[in-house]
Formats: structure tokens, C-alpha cells, sequence
């Protein structure tokens, strides 16, 4: 069912919200997951502006409306604007997000840098685009974050995408990082932050179809084959299906590190390690002949 906007000269459809059973344990669940995050890491503050980068993808869509519902109901202050990136690729479908976002009246920039003609100059032939596509692409929101005077930078990854980041750093990288919930940028001038990173993509993907988000497919790089991310991604999803807890288990790892128990000389000093030696005392000794004795009685 659609409802239309009200006075307008171009009146457009907006799915309704749905009503089903269904539908609110999902979104209970995910502002949960959301709501954990941004407490956990201090993702948001009293005052923030938070400028949210939206591709017209699922985890853009989500990340903004579940944002914009928290801002109704946080006990703290905080503005939502939303940003898109039109890089100028071609077929790009240049009504939608704006439609969209004007629908709801939700504040928003678009901007525009054709970014697309110079990934395809920079990029050798038969490598994948997506290196410089997104180094292009940070650059140019973090730059303008900066402009509109953005406190935090939010970005649509999520628990999947994070884990992706890691194997593709192990398998590929010879390094153990990932995507980290909160990150102060490389020149120091921007808090990124990812208030999906507990939250799965399967359960992002029901959400995005019962919200019926205008989804725009990214066909710079959705349609190279053999990305390495995306046989990542099949492994993960097949190692979902198979062992249902696995996935909780390797992010809850990324939580949990033990700096002493891996090789890293510069995060743990495996130089400086001494065993802390002691005289044993009179009575600790008595204890232990006493022990010797009945070993050796047993053994006689």
C-alpha cells in the first residue's frame, strides 16, 4: 500500500511503514544492535551534526532512517544531514535520492564530482576499480564534512562488511586489521563512525525490502567479476548457512584481542618478558617434601 505526498505539485509515492509482527521485532532488533554500538564506542554526542553518506544502497537507507529515528527518541541533541556522492557514472538514475530525501524532508546535499571518468583513467586494465573509486570518494565527503561543519561522519558498513575488511587484510594484506566501529581519519580532521557494525547484512537485507528503499545498484564496481571482497562475502554467507553461530564468534574475536598471544613486537615487548623468580619459603619447602614423600611411596 502507498500513501502520497501531501501538497505537491509532483505528488510521489511513499510506501506506507509496515505494521506486521515481523517487521517490529526486526526494527527492535536493529535499533538494539544500533543503539549497543553508538553506546559502546561514544558514537554520538550532545550537539553533534552527523553527516550521513548516502549511495542509494541498503546500508545507507538503513543507517539514515534508523538515525533519524533515534534522533526522535535519544535523550541527547544531535542533527542528521544526508550527503550523496554523484560521481557522474553513466545511467546513474540522478532523481531518485533527491525525490527521496525531499519526500521526507530530510535535510540533504548532493554533490556532484565526476569521479567515475577519472577511476576509469587511473585504474590498469583489468584490475578492479575499487581501490580508487573509494580513496576518490572519501576524500571528496570527508572534505565536505569539514565544509558544513559535521561533527561525525556516519557510514553504512556493517558487522559483515567488517569482517570482510579483515579477511581481506589476512588473506591478502599480511596484516590483522579491519573496520573499526569509530576512527579518527588520517589527517585528524574527521570522526567516522559506523552505527551498523553490530548489525547483520541479512537482517539489513529483509529490512531495506520491507521499508521498500529505492535501492540503486552501484555498476561501477557491481560489475567487475572476481572481486576478492565478493568471494569473501560468498564465504561468509556460506559459513552462516552452514554454522549459525560462526560469524558472531570471529566478530566477538575482533573484540576480543589478546596483544601477548599473537607476534606483534611493536604492540606487545616480547624482549622485556622475565619470569618472576622467588626463594621459596621454609614452609613452601616442607610442603613440597612432603609431597616428594608420598610420590615416592606410591612408586616403591
Amino acid at each position: 500500500m502507498f500513501l502520497p505526498v501531501a501538497d505537491s505539485a509532483n505528488s510521489r509515492l511513499i510506501p506506507e511503514v509496515p505494521t506486521s509482527t515481523a517487521y517490529h521485532r526486526l526494527l527492535k532488533k536493529i535499533r538494539r544492535q544500533v543503539g549497543h554500538a553508538i553506546r559502546d564506542y561514544n558514537m554520538l554526542e550532545e550537539g553533534d551534526k552527523v553527516m550521513v553518506c548516502i549511495s542509494g544502497g541498503k546500508d545507507s537507507y538503513t543507517l539514515l532512517d534508523i538515525l533519524l529515528q533515534f534522533q526522535q527518541i535519544a535523550p541527547i541533541n544531535f542533527e542528521v544531514v544526508a550527503v550523496n556522492l554523484d560521481q557522474k557514472q553513466p545511467g546513474f538514475p540522478e532523481d531518485i535520492l533527491p525525490n527521496y530525501l525531499s519526500e521526507r524532508n530530510i535535510p540533504h546535499y548532493i554533490l556532484e564530482k565526476d569521479t567515475y571518468s577519472i577511476v576509469k583513467r587511473l585504474t590498469p586494465e583489468g584490475k578492479t576499480f575499487c581501490a580508487v573509486c573509494s580513496r576518490l570518494r572519501r576524500g571528496s565527503l570527508y572534505g565536505f564534512a569539514q565544509e558544513i561543519g559535521a561533527t561525525k561522519v556516519a557510514l553504512g558498513h556493517h558487522r559483515d562488511d567488517i569482517m570482510a575488511t579483515f579477511f581481506l587484510n589476512l588473506f591478502h594484506g599480511g596484516s590483522l586489521k579491519a573496520m573499526p566501529p569509530k576512527l579518527l581519519s588520517t589527517d585528524k580532521k574527521n570522526i567516522l563512525i559506523r552505527p551498523l557494525a553490530y548489525v547483520a547484512e541479512k537482517d539489513i537485507i529483509k529490512y531495506a525490502q520491507m521499508r521498500q528503499f529505492p535501492i540503486i545498484p552501484c555498476n561501477l564496481c557491481g560489475s567487475q567479476e572476481n572481486l576478492q571482497r565478493a568471494m569473501i562475502n560468498d564465504m561468509l554467507r556460506e559459513w552462516d548457512k552452514q554454522y549459525p553461530k560462526r560469524l558472531a564468534s570471529i566478530f566477538g574475536a575482533l573484540q576480543n584481542v589478546s596483544p601477548s598471544q599473537l607476534a606483534d613486537r611493536e604492540l606487545f615487548d616480547f624482549e622485556s618478558l622475565k619470569a618472576e623468580v622467588t626463594e621459596p619459603t621454609a614452609e613452601a619447602l616442607e610442603s613440597f617434601k612432603q609431597r616428594l614423600d608420598v610420590v615416592n611411596l606410591s612408586l616403591s
